[in-house]
Parts: structure tokens; C-alpha cells; sequence
């Protein structure tokens, strides 16, 4: 059904206004086939009388509405797919029900509205795995080709890749609620729920980490000892005795978390023992003894 003023019925093509009311149900209540592009979209389905009443009236295109749940106060826009649903019914995506809190067979109140066309939109996505996606911002761009509006507060559904992302819309220009139809919209995200606290556990961890590594270093301070009883060469520590060249088997006490150091000031071992021994002394006693052939000679 719908109601005009006195007004209006002197002038019938000033600004008539189309008001009905509908038994409203989710997409899987629809005779007939499963309509899962119905259900990913912004669109709802609506009874052949209200084509009817629309085109008796001054209606601007594209065709918009207002949803509102009377009950709970709850209202939303959303365009319209298709003119095929029975009479006294129409059919809603199950997000935008959840939206208006309603069930089943509740009465949903449509009035045509006209909106301003969207500049600037701000989404935030309500799981971290949104990030996951390669091209979030085209993917999203992608997925409001089946919108016709938008409305600030709402929380709207996408699917990508066999999966469903919830995402609220935080802020709609110029108005609370826009037409998203043939427009050029700035779109822009919101940290998802969740992000801040997985980078708060993760510094957590990090300090953690870094405590742990301190109470190790702290547990093995000491003078480092010889095993062969030996002194420490002078030229291997600094003013404050701390060590400068890291021999094999010594701690490195300066060491910190995360990194890694490749000491090349450190010789060969090899090296080490030629120095040790500058003056060697020459024999030949490897290559002593008397030579052998393993074929006996006839005599």
C-alpha cells in the first residue's frame, strides 16, 4: 500500500511517496532455487503490486529505499533486485535481517528515499584474516557492485573465495546514508577487530623473550678460565676486561636477542698453532725404514 498528503493529490506529480508493509523473510525462504547472489548483495526482493504502485508515481531512479523494523526502531536502505516475490511478502539477505533484528516473518515498513551519492566511505573488517586477502580495497569494490547504498552502523557481508567477511561500515559522506550507484568513492579501512591486541601480545612476547635472555646472561657473568691453566692474552681485552675477540667455547655476553654476529676476526686454528710454534724443528722420522716389494726375486 501506499499513502500521500492532500497536497499531493492536487498536485499529483509532486514528490509522491510510496509507504508499505511487508511480511519480510530471509533469502532462504525463497520458492525455487538456491538465490546466493541475492544473499551477498544489498538488495532485496519485493511483490509485483509494489512495481505497480511505483510506476504510478513520480519516483526518482535509481529506485531506493528505507527498511525500518517499527518494533525495535532499527532502519536500514537497501535497493531493490527483483518484483517477484508474493504478494505480501518480501525477501531480505540474512545480514541485513540481523541488522534490522528481525525474524522470520516480521513486519518490515519500506518507504522510497532518495539519497546523496557517496564520496568517502570507511569500512572495519570484524576478523584479522581480511588482511590475508592480497587486494583487500578491490575485492571490497568488487563485492559493492551488488549494493545499491550504504548506511553508517551497518554491518554488511562479502564473500571471496568460499569465505564470508563481516565488515562494519564506520562512516558514510556526505550523508549517514548513500547511494553507492555510478559514483567515484574513496574507500578506506579501519585496524580490524582483534589487530591492536595480537600486536600487543606479540611486543608482550618480545619483552618476554628479551627478560629471559637478560636472567640467562646475568646467570652465566664471569671470568673466563683456560683449560689448559693458561692466562688470558692482555691484547684480548678491552679497559673494562670485557673480552674483544670471541674464542671458541667462550660466551658472548654483549649478545642480543634476535641478532646474529660472524666474528671474522678470529684465525683458524690451524693459524693458531703455526704461531704457537714459530721454530719448528725439521725431521724426517715419518719416512724412516727399510723398502719392501711384495714380488720375491728368484735367485
Amino acid at each position: 500500500m501506499f499513502q500521500f498528503s492532500g497536497f499531493n493529490m492536487m498536485f499529483p506529480d509532486a514528490g509522491r511517496v510510496f509507504k508499505a508493509s511487508y511480511k519480510c523473510f530471509s533469502v532462504s525462504m525463497m520458492p525455487g532455487n538456491e538465490r546466493q547472489e541475492i544473499e551477498n548483495g544489498g538488495k532485496i526482493i519485493m511483490p509485483a503490486s509494489a512495481l505497480d504502485s511505483l510506476t504510478r508515481l513520480n519516483i526518482e531512479y535509481p529506485m531506493l529505499f528505507k527498511l525500518t523494523n517499527l518494533k525495535d526502531s532499527r532502519h536500514t536502505h537497501a535497493g531493490v533486485l527483483e518484483f517477484v516475490a508474493e504478494e505480501g511478502k518480501c525477501y531480505l539477505p540474512y545480514w541485513m535481517m540481523v541488522n534490522l533484528f528481525l525474524i522470520e516473518g516480521d513486519i518490515l515498513a519500506i518507504e522510497n528515499v532518495s539519497l546523496p551519492v557517496a564520496k568517502v566511505s570507511k569500512f572495519q573488517p570484524f576478523s584479522v584474516d581480511f588482511l590475508d586477502i592480497t587486494n583487500p580495497k578491490a575485492v571490497l569494490e568488487n563485492a559493492l557492485r551488488n549494493f545499491a547504498c550504504l548506511t553508517t552502523g551497518d554491518i554488511i557481508a562479502i564473500k571471496y573465495n568460499k569465505k564470508v567477511y563481516e565488515l562494519r561500515v564506520l562512516e558514510t559522506k556526505p550523508g549517514d546514508a548513500v547511494s553507492i550507484i555510478e559514483c567515484d568513492m574513496n574507500v578506506d579501512f579501519e585496524a580490524p577487530v582483534g589487530y591492536k591486541e595480537k600486536v600487543e601480545e606479540k611486543k608482550t612476547d618480545e619483552a618476554s623473550q628479551d627478560h629471559v635472555m637478560e636472567e640467562v646472561i646475568e646467570t652465566f657473568k664471569g671470568a673466563g678460565v683456560r683449560l689448559d691453566g693458561k692466562k688470558k692474552k692482555e691484547n684480548q681485552l678491552d679497559t673494562k676486561g670485557v673480552k674483544k675477540v670471541k674464542a671458541r667455547g667462550v660466551p658472548d655476553y654483549d649478545y642480543k636477542f634476535g641478532q646474529l654476529t660472524f666474528d671474522r676476526s678470529v684465525k683458524p686454528i690451524s693459524d693458531r698453532v703455526v704461531e704457537n710454534d714459530s721454530n719448528p724443528v725439521p725431521t724426517n722420522d715419518g719416512f724412516q725404514g727399510q723398502g719392501c716389494s711384495m714380488k720375491k726375486l728368484r735367485k
